[in-house]
């Protein structure tokens, strides 16, 4: 059975780039400083987990965590 993803931004680390927000617009959304936050809790739907991992790989600030459950 295929494991379930989740998709964390650490706060702390995010500056505001945007390029997981470019990559994945179903799975990131920006606050009114555009430093980006997970969308919903997190999850991310079947057939999207390539965007997880595109996004995690094209954080210049490491702030993007992919969690299998």
């Amino acid at each position: 059975m295929p494991r379930k993803l989740k998709v964390h931004v650490d706060q702390e680390k995010c500056q505001g780039h945007a390029r997981c927000k470019s990559l994945a617009p179903e799975l990131f959304e920006l606050d009114e400083f555009g430093n980006a936050h997970e969308a919903g809790d997190g999850s991310v739907p079947e057939g999207l987990e390539d965007k997880a991992w595109l996004a995690k790989a094209n954080c210049p600030e490491i702030a993007i965590e992919v969690i299998e459950e």
